[in-house]
């Protein structure tokens, strides 16, 4: 039985690695690191821990406390690999720290830190701090995002340089401008302080160590960079351990970062599980370092788990340092632990290929009236993430108007605002809708401020009154600060400017003139000749008789031209060419016209010169039939007038504008002559053509005589909607509408930054689109795209001409070729000289007959015309 009882033992030692595992503590200053190494392996002995498989684990501590003396940390080290451990944790003293990490890379121990490294490498040393270059990059990022274009770095140490690298190489490749200032070797670092605030550098990053953070804040205070205007970031992981209370008044904007959030339900917990006694009020007390001890064992009780599952058989050794034996498993070990992914305190643990912690998340803490708030957050490869509320300093100012209400003023005006057409009864700002609702709208969304809207009753925009010297309507009531904003379709102008502010301007426009659309012309007489140009017809005329009058003398040229009329007859007195005077210019437009005239020339130059103007009619022909077609189903329509000032010189068409508004001031401030007349004549029938709005301008333009000057925005809008008016001519002027509020006031700015935003990504744009096209009857009088056909000029068709007088070109050579070549034949044969033979058919062509009598005598006889090929 006894035997039973001590097999059953001893079955994990038999079977495989013991789950009794001693693991080795070196503990150098502070002692929360021991205890947080002794109570994270307490929670896994209570089978606490961050992995299911990590379960049935009973590690056993050996803790040893050290000094700097590198030889008794060496003499302790080797006692602890002596004692059989698994793994050695700490030292976090660099310069001890190097001579263990030596030794269990020799014996092959895993060796576990928890330290900031300037230069990690590869080993068995499984380090849990964050990465130093990409603790590096994530300063690089921030002070980017920030976009300081000049600091000043607060340092202590070389460590701090490290940490900073890239800021300071940043000056270098961008226009960035960075001063390093260091603080000194003692504990007064008021003269460093001095120096930057002397240096009027407003952004600052202050990198130290942990011991002398507070004693540097406090005599930044007392300096007074730590105040109003100024930026701070505090490098250091540990800030929110720190007594904050004196500076959450002080108006400094202070931001930190902290690897620990104490928030994580992770880590709320683990402190509050009480058997491990914590003795922490809660996880802002906790430093990095403490914390990564606790994850330190949790995760080497993962991977030891793992190494335990694959590997059967084995058991822990004696090592010695002056000995040649290691135990062989250690790098497995090490290995195992790197492909683990806890969360632990410090958040997800995991590490990459190279075995370094260089995947990690931070947050981003602002320092407030309420101490210490989570703002934002930063994860390697994917940057920042900020909450919806904070704002950049210097970059998302427009976020003070969170929570902020605004009165916003609203004209029922299309599509600017309007009632919404619904059966239910709606109350507040859900009873309107429009373009400028909507604007207001997604501002509010990017700057998170409320708001009200009130309608002006009176529909009056604004306009000053020289007997009260006061203004009217919606920019009175901004001036008697009765209301904060107004939008609508608000012009801005100099002269309301002086009274109140704009934003930057969220559309562009002119004025121009909205009259009834013009009928169409009646049909003329001579509409037939539109589809071709004065000088086209010209040139068709001129090529007709030119090429009548080349064919008629070509064919008197050509020989094979000349044939026997009486074919029954073998020697024929008489021989005949149909190119006659009369026949001749018959042929040519019976091709123009597409008419059979039996027309067929038989040499090659009369040929030549036939299919040339063939060609040249047929597309001619083809190209003036399109043209008319267009042009007959396009009705020319008559304009009353065409552009503006022809209405100041006729006394038919009444024109006015809305009363008070800036159109009408753009003519009386006007020194252009025509304009004058134009105001001066709305002036003396103000009755009968000022508008109180628009909406009464467009009905009398609808149904009487009458041209209403308007802005173009609102013109395009009614053109959509109502078919029987358009818009005249061009724009008169550039001008814009912009949203106005008091003068001077302090959220000019954060309102043009969401105006721009929203410029920038489009959504403008899409609202205008969406209000002018789409909604409310939109694209109802869709203006099809009208084919405007002109006629054809010579320029259009000079490509034509060009092949006909080729073709002409080419008929003449080959004429004058024949000709020449017949006469040389006549000669040679009937033995006479070659000029009486060109003299004598010279003589008969000047006669232009038709008919060419066949003399036989014995100088020179013309003989028939099938004695020659051409």
């Amino acid at each position: 039985m006894l035997l039973l009882y001590v097999t059953v033992a001893f079955i994990p030692d038999i079977l495989g690695f013991p789950r009794r595992i001693p693991i080795g503590g070196l503990f150098d200053s502070d002692e929360m690191i021991q205890k947080a190494f002794e109570i994270s392996i307490k929670a896994v002995n209570k089978n606490f821990t961050a992995a299911q498989h990590a379960k049935d684990i009973f590690l056993i501590p050996k803790t040893e406390k050290i000094n700097k003396n590198a030889f008794q940390v060496a003499n302790i080290a080797c006692e602890l690999v002596s004692s059989e451990v698994a793994g050695i944790f700490g030292p976090q003293d660099k310069s001890t720290a190097s001579y263990v990490q030596s030794m269990c890379d020799t014996l092959d121990i895993p060796h576990i830190v928890a330290r900031w490294d300037s230069e990690p490498k590869r080993s068995n040393v499984i380090n849990l701090y964050p990465h130093s270059d990409i603790l590096s990059v994530f300063f690089q990022d921030l002070i980017e995002e920030y976009k300081w274009k000049e600091y000043a770095i607060l340092y202590d140490n070389a460590d701090s340089l490290i940490r900073m690298n890239r800021l300071l190489k940043l000056p270098n490749t961008t226009t960035i401008n960075a001063k390093v200032f260091h603080l000194g070797s003692g504990l007064n670092f008021r003269k460093a302080m001095k120096e930057v605030k002397m240096s009027e550098y407003r952004n600052i990053v202050i990198d130290c160590s942990y011991n002398i953070l507070a004693s540097v804040l406090e005599q930044a205070l007392q300096v007074g960079i730590l105040s109003e205007g100024y930026r701070i970031i505090i490098a250091s992981m540990d800030l929110q351990t720190l007594n904050l209370e004196p500076y959450k008044y002080s108006g400094v904007n202070l931001t930190g970062i902290r690897l620990i959030d104490p928030e994580s339900s992770t880590v709320q917990r683990i402190l509050q599980f009480r058997p491990l006694n914590w003795s922490l009020p809660n996880g802002s007390h906790l430093k990095v370092e403490t914390a990564l001890a606790y994850d330190a064992i949790q995760l080497f009780a993962s991977g030891y788990a793992r190494l335990r599952d694959s590997i059967k058989g084995e058991n822990f050794k004696a090592l010695f340092c002056n000995g040649t034996e290691i135990w062989g498993h250690g790098f497995s070990l090490s290995n195992y632990i790197r492909n683990e992914q806890i969360h632990g305190l410090s958040g997800m643990i995991k590490f990459d290929t190279a075995g370094f912690r260089s995947e990690f998340e931070l947050d981003i803490v602002n320092l407030g009236s309420q101490g210490l708030q989570k703002v934002g957050k930063w994860k390697t490869n994917f940057g920042f993430r900020w909450k919806s509320e904070h704002r950049i300093p210097g970059i998302d100012d427009e976020k003070s108007l969170r929570h902020k209400h605004f009165l916003v003023l609203i004209a029922l005006t299309d599509p600017y605002g309007m009632l919404k057409e619904s059966s239910s009864i709606m109350t507040g700002n859900d009873r309107y809708e429009g373009f400028g609702i909507d604007i207001i709208y997604e501002m509010s969304n990017i700057l998170g401020f409320n708001y009200t809207f009130e309608v002006q009753t009176d529909n009056a925009y604004g306009s000053f009154n020289n007997v009260t010297q006061k203004w009217n309507g919606m920019l009175g009531k901004i001036i008697a600060d009765e209301a904060d904003l107004a939008i609508t379709d608000l012009t801005i102008t100099a002269e309301r400017e002086t009274a109140v502010d704009f934003t930057t301007p969220f559309m562009n426009l002119g004025i121009s003139v909205l009259y009834r659309k013009p009928t169409s012309a009646a049909p003329g007489l001579l509409s037939f000749l539109g589809p071709f140009s004065t000088d086209v017809w010209l040139h068709l005329i001129g090529a007709y008789v030119v090429v009548s009058s080349l064919l008629f003398v070509i064919g008197k040229f050509c020989p094979v031209e000349w044939t026997n009329p009486y074919p029954c007859i073998k020697e024929p007195e008489v021989l005949e060419t149909p190119f006659t005077l009369l026949d001749t210019p018959f042929l040519v437009i019976g091709a123009v016209l597409k008419a059979a005239t039996g027309f067929a020339p038989a040499g090659i130059s009369t040929r030549s010169l036939a299919v040339a103007w063939w060609f040249f009619a047929l597309l001619m022909g083809a190209t003036y039939v399109a043209n008319l077609a267009a042009a007959l189903s396009t009705k020319s329509v008559v304009w009353s007038f065409k552009i503006v000032e022809e209405l100041a010189f006729q006394q038919k068409i009444k024109y006015g504008a809305k009363e008070g508004g800036s159109t009408l001031a753009f003519f009386r401030d006007s020194q252009h002559p025509p304009y004058r007349i134009m105001y001066n004549y709305m002036m003396d029938h103000k009755a009968e053509v000022l508008m109180d709005s628009n909406e009464k301008g467009v009905w009398k333009t609808q149904h009487e005589n009458y041209a209403f000057l308007m802005e173009s925005s609102s013109i395009e809008y009614i053109k959509q909607r109502k078919c029987n008016v358009t818009q005249i001519g061009g724009l008169l002027d550039s001008k814009s509408y912009g949203i106005a509020m008091k003068k001077n006031a302090p959220y000019r700015t954060e309102l043009n930054r969401a105006l721009l935003r929203l410029q920038e990504n489009g959504r403008i744009g899409e609202l205008q689109d969406k209000w002018w096209r789409q909604k409310r009857g939109g694209d109802t009088c869709e203006e099809k795209g009208k084919v405007q056909v002109e006629p054809l000029s010579y320029e259009d068709v000079k490509g034509l001409f060009i092949i006909m007088i080729t073709g002409i070109a080419l008929s003449w050579i080959i004429a004058a070729w024949a000709f020449l070549w017949n006469i040389r034949d006549i000669a040679i044969r009937h033995n006479v000289s070659f000029k009486e033979v060109i003299i004598e058919e010279l003589k008969f062509l000047i006669k232009c007959s038709s008919k060419k009598v066949i003399k036989r005598r014995k100088s020179i006889e013309t003989i028939k015309s099938n004695n020659t090929g051409f």
